[in-house]
């Protein structure tokens, strides 16, 4: 399936993406558009202006895909707090690790393609949801 984002890819378009090939399409093709008009008929929008997988009642898109199909993982939901943060800074959740992703994610943005930083940051991801499913099982930060 074809999945559209904006151009420039960024924390909750990263985090999106690794969630979606992860969890919901192994198979995904990620299309990067700089205007939402750009979006071709075949492909689902996320992250962008109007799109039904982005923003909504304070919630970042990565927020609004775990709604939209259900997904309750709580590792997951972990990981949505530090995106959410990292997102949009408002502090809703004490997720302090937000701050690094942000930088981490602005930085591969500055010297990478959006394949590239969807590459690197899956890598990223899939040890951000190992530690915190570890941490879930041990009920603990692990060691």
């Amino acid at each position: 399936m074809k999945w559209a984002t904006r151009a420039g890819v960024h924390i909750d378009r990263a985090a999106c993406a690794w969630l979606i090939r992860t969890h919901i399409d192994p198979a995904a093709e990620f299309l990067f558009v700089d205007d939402r008009s750009a979006v071709p008929a075949d492909a689902t929008p996320f992250d962008m202006r109007g799109a039904e997988l982005g923003h909504h009642k304070g919630d970042c898109s990565f927020e609004t895909i775990l709604r939209r199909y259900e997904l309750h993982d709580p590792v997951l939901w972990k990981i949505a707090e530090i995106v959410h943060e990292a997102d949009l800074a408002d502090e809703r959740y004490d997720a302090p690790e937000g701050t690094g992703f942000d930088v981490m994610l602005r930085g591969l943005s500055m010297t990478c393609d959006d394949d590239n930083v969807l590459a690197v940051s899956g890598l990223i991801f899939d040890g951000l949801y190992e530690y915190q499913r570890r941490a879930v099982l041990l009920n603990r930060t692990p060691g």
